[in-house]
């Protein structure tokens, strides 16, 4: 597990009552009959805290009548689970455990403790290791900003996220409170937004009395629901770093204090700027722009919210108990997080390998698919090691605990995908910079149209000067800008997925047209990920199809994905099959047994030289189908040699063209795969891969991304395995088969869901086109800036006698935002 997995496990039974008290204390193994706890209350043995139960009314909601507080053991017993005192006269919550009663101050810790009364009596310590004092969250756009507990960025404002996730992390807190000011606040946002458009045709009310009534609408969108905005504004110019929330609280402060003004002392303003009656009012303009930013947050955040999916998928699949074996031959169930390395483990049939170690007795095939991304089980015996998290087959096995908590195959990969997660570069560090100084020119803008007109301007020119900068302000008001790439994203994300194509984040999106190296896995990705039979061969006056009818007559007594592609095809060309009997399964060689009356052995090489069976007749045979990429196995009938079968992992139909057609496009395939060498030049050979590496593990996947990137090669992982995970994460763009893990997706940025290589050329040409349709859109949001901002300063004034209301200004930004979503919607149309 990794470090913070492994905190949570072993902090787990405070955990579960964190919202009364922090650190509550497990009962004491030596409890009595009744469960008294004949231990002094001291500090808890975890957290070092004196226990809350003293000071604390009920836990768990408990009845008044479960009081926890200082006294003898004469005042009641002790819950086991949560360490509050309870009065077994009047707490209707017991259970009955091996003879003895215990006691609980809710039904919840009743409960609890009826599903697993081991934990609760037998809290053994965990392993010794360096944990730290708190969850550290971290920017997922800065990696560098490390903080323990959650806030926000200082630097662009974006919410921290823990390094790493637990799987019982609730809602993220942001996520739950911006959906409560959004919805909360959006009818207002509605009403405001009618009156101030309809509202003079409607005759509600008249001129002066609407723009009360829109201030009182307005007031909680800006200053309740919007106030996170400005916090994160505030922030970022305390911290000297401007960006888009900058932009977006100036304007909508802009919009708001200028039309909280014109309301409340409309007198200050001249009476050319009255129209219909009134001051105008931009109250509409302040609450839509912070329910739609609002709305983009929420977006943002559930996107967000799927890179830890990942690890959590990871963190899953390790088995939450193990089964111990005592010195005196008994066993127990103990927590994962209490077995320590050297002890003896039983791994029944069905059951997940608890940590990694070695065989000790038993035999038994284990599927590592989980892991290698290979589907074929290993037979394991003595002195064979074991992977954790691995899935135990129809045998029993007892292993001893070489590598437990973050030393474990499972918890390596769990860090090196966080770590390769943490390490990718944002997307919006141009526009952050394109940010810095627009927000400053807006600024310096605003100013400058302040003082001139101020000191310059006719009479009354403080009046005219607060009102021109307001207008500055209001047409330089980020709505266009904060659209640009999001309106992008969100068209071109619908239109690949029409293609079959998944993209996680814009981040994928803008980085996929780069991509120019992939690195691609073998099973489940080039090829179809289960076994098929191959070729059947027959010797000694034995046909094909008897050597396959016999080998899937032995076969029908296996589980094994092999047997199962015999089987499967013997079936499919209707031939007899007869039921074996004596059947054994030879741990790593085959099964042997007799059918119709013959002895019968199926089997590789070595269970061949052990019968005494002579395969030289055949070796060439077998050779070539291995160079094909198949598994060879050999039958022998009565001791003497009848011939072989092969099942191998057929290669997709798209594979070929798809990477011919990416060869084509200038991108640089290798092939890297957990198969051996053997294997992976016969399907290198055969889909025209000039670079492959075999046998090839996790890390070495992960390692080999790294190293491309390092010579300057902008590398994408295509995989579909937990295998693949660290590199699809450690690469520019991770792509995912669509019939690979869910471990495998959540790690990737890109999604193939029909699992076809083409779709990749149809992600890259779509994010080129999609980047290209971002500049368009950014080009728009600041050309009319660029022209907006000097009109909206007075600068045709001297010329014309025109100056830019700040409704004008509103109008300006409006049709900025319109522009820009319309220049979106043509990315429908794309053609990929």
């Amino acid at each position: 597990m990794s470090a913070h997995g492994h905190k949570h496990g072993h902090d787990r039974a405070a955990a579960d009552h964190e919202h009364d008290h922090r650190g509550c204390g497990h009962a004491h193994p030596e409890a009595t009959a009744q469960g008294q706890d004949k231990r002094p209350q001291a500090a808890h043995a975890h957290g070092g805290h004196a226990d809350p139960g003293a000071a604390s009314g009920s836990c768990c909601g408990a009845p008044k009548s479960c009081q926890g507080g200082a006294g003898n053991d004469a005042d009641g017993v002790v819950d086991p689970v949560c360490g509050m005192r309870v009065d077994p006269q009047t707490s209707t919550h017991r259970h009955d455990h091996e003879g003895r009663i215990y006691h609980f101050c809710s039904a919840r810790c009743r409960e609890k403790f009826a599903a697993d009364p081991q934990r609760w009596l037998s809290p053994d310590p965990a392993p010794a290791q360096e944990m730290p004092a708190g969850t550290i969250y971290t920017c997922p756009m800065h990696p560098e900003i490390r903080q323990e507990g959650p806030g926000t960025c200082p630097k662009c404002g974006m919410a921290l996220e823990p390094e790493m996730p637990s799987l019982e992390e609730e809602e993220n807190p942001e996520l739950r409170d911006f959906g409560r000011r959004f919805w909360g606040t959006l009818p207002l946002t509605a009403a405001v937004f009618i009156l101030a458009m309809f509202g003079g045709r409607l005759g509600l009310f008249d001129p002066d009395t609407r723009s009360w009534v829109e201030l009182v609408l307005a007031t909680p969108v800006v200053l309740w629901a919007g106030w996170p905005l400005l916090e994160r504004c505030v922030q970022s110019i305390r911290n000297r770093s401007p960006n888009m929330w900058t932009l977006i609280g100036i304007g909508v402060s802009a919009a708001f204090g200028y039309s909280v003004v014109a309301t409340v002392a409309p007198d200050l303003f001249p009476e050319s700027f009255r129209e219909h009656g009134r001051i105008g009012v931009y109250f509409e303009a302040a609450a839509v722009i912070v329910s739609l930013t609002l709305l983009g947050q929420l977006l943002e955040l559930r996107a967000r919210s799927k890179t830890s999916a990942a690890i959590k998928a990871l963190l899953g699949l390790a088995p939450k108990t193990a089964r111990r074996l005592r010195e005196d031959g008994s066993e127990e169930d103990i927590p994962l997080e209490h077995v320590h390395v050297g002890d003896r483990l039983r791994v029944r049939p069905g059951e997940k390998v608890p940590v990694d170690g070695t065989v000790l007795e038993g035999r038994s095939s284990v599927d590592e698919s989980m892991l290698t991304g290979e589907p074929i089980p290993v037979e394991k015996q003595a002195d064979d090691s074991l992977i954790g998290a691995t899935l135990n087959g129809t045998g029993s096995l007892v292993m001893r605990a070489d590598q437990v908590g973050s030393a474990t195959v499972l918890s390596r990969i769990i860090q090196l995908v966080a770590q390769a997660q943490r390490s990718r570069a944002p997307m919006q560090r141009m526009a952050d910079k394109v940010a810095y100084w627009f927000v400053l020119a807006v600024l310096a803008a605003a100013v400058s149209t302040f003082f001139v007109w101020g000191l310059l301007g006719p009479e009354p020119s403080w009046t005219y000067a607060v009102l021109n900068a307001v207008s500055v302000l209001i047409i330089a008001c980020p709505c266009a800008l904060g659209l640009a790439t999001p309106m992008s994203v969100m068209v071109a994300t619908g239109r690949a997925a029409n293609a079959g194509v998944l993209f996680r984040d814009a981040e994928a999106i803008e980085r996929f047209r780069t991509i120019d190296t992939l690195v691609v896995d073998k099973t489940g990705t080039l090829t179809e990920g289960r076994p098929a039979f191959h070729e059947a061969s027959g010797a000694s006056g034995f046909s094909a199809d008897d050597v396959l009818r016999i080998a899937a007559s032995l076969d029908l007594g296996s589980e094994h994905p092999l047997a199962e592609a015999i089987v499967d095809e013997a079936r499919a060309r209707s031939l007899a099959l007869e039921t074996a009997q004596d059947f054994e399964s030879v741990t790593g060689s085959g099964v042997r047994g007799r059918v119709g009356g013959r002895a019968v052995v199926l089997g590789n090489t070595r269970l061949m030289a052990d019968t005494g069976v002579d395969v030289a007749s055949v070796a060439d045979t077998a050779e070539r189908l291995r160079g094909e990429g198949a598994s060879v196995m050999f039958l022998a009938v009565d001791g003497r040699l009848a011939g072989l079968v092969a099942v191998a992992d057929p290669i997709k139909e798209s594979s070929a063209p798809a990477l011919a057609a990416l060869r084509e496009a200038g991108i640089h395939v290798v092939m890297a795969t957990g198969d051996g060498e053997t294997t992976a030049r016969a399907v290198a050979g055969k889909l025209g891969i000039d670079s492959f590496h075999g046998e090839v593990r996790p890390e070495d996947k992960a390692e080999l991304v790294t190293r491309l990137q390092a010579r300057g090669q902008r590398v994408a992982m295509a995989g579909d395995g937990i295998n693949d995970a660290p590199a699809l994460a450690a690469a520019d763009i991770g792509i995912a088969m669509g019939t690979g893990t869910d471990v495998a997706m959540s790690s990737a940025q890109v999604t193939l869901i029909k699992g076809d290589l083409r779709g990749i050329l149809r992600a890259r040409e779509l994010s080129a086109a999609t980047v290209r349709n971002m500049k368009q859109n950014l080009g728009f949001a600041f050309v009319y800036n660029g022209i907006g901002v000097p009109i909206a300063a007075g600068v045709l004034y001297p010329l014309t006698g025109l100056l830019l209301s700040p409704m004008l200004a509103a109008l300006a930004m409006s049709l900025s935002s319109v522009s820009v979503i319309g220049n979106a919607l043509r990315l429908r149309g794309a053609r990929v």
